[in-house]
């Protein structure tokens, strides 16, 4: 279940009283401690779980991330984006350059280009790559 986000410090919304706190999972990796300065992102970092101290209960699928175990006493943070959904006009933001953006996504069938460029389009305009089969890619100019 989503409870939205949740930081260091919360209250614990499962039993409401206990207080959250940053647990790692796996023993060894919370032994040796961050090594971020070797090799950022570390697994030390990367595997952290929010816990409560009342009732044990511990945050293990937040949203769209999760952890990943690469190998023994290793786990990556992974974020996994959201399903499009192709109802309506809905896309996902990519960094493209320092003056623009890219825009995927989705749109309905018999939606027009200037129905989509009304959401997408940047501060000073915008250009499609695509648009095509229910599908965009949409440059949007930012700076």
């Amino acid at each position: 279940m989503y409870y939205g986000y949740l930081e260091e410090g919360d209250k614990c919304p499962e039993c409401k009283k206990g207080i959250l706190d940053w647990k790692n999972p796996d023993k060894e990796i919370r032994d040796r401690g961050c090594s971020c300065h070797i090799s950022p992102p570390c697994s030390y970092c990367t595997g952290q779980v929010l816990h409560c101290d009342e009732c044990g209960w511990f945050d293990d699928d937040v949203n769209d991330e999760s952890y990943v175990p690469v190998a023994p006493g290793l786990s990556m943070l992974v974020h996994k984006p959201k399903p499009l959904d192709n109802t309506k006009i809905d896309y996902r933001c990519k960094m493209h350059s320092s003056s623009s953006m890219i825009k995927e996504g989705v749109y309905p069938e018999g939606a027009t280009m200037e129905e989509v460029r009304k959401e997408v389009n940047g501060t000073f305009g915008g250009r499609f790559e695509f648009f095509e089969g229910g599908r965009f890619k949409f440059i949007a100019y930012t700076d």
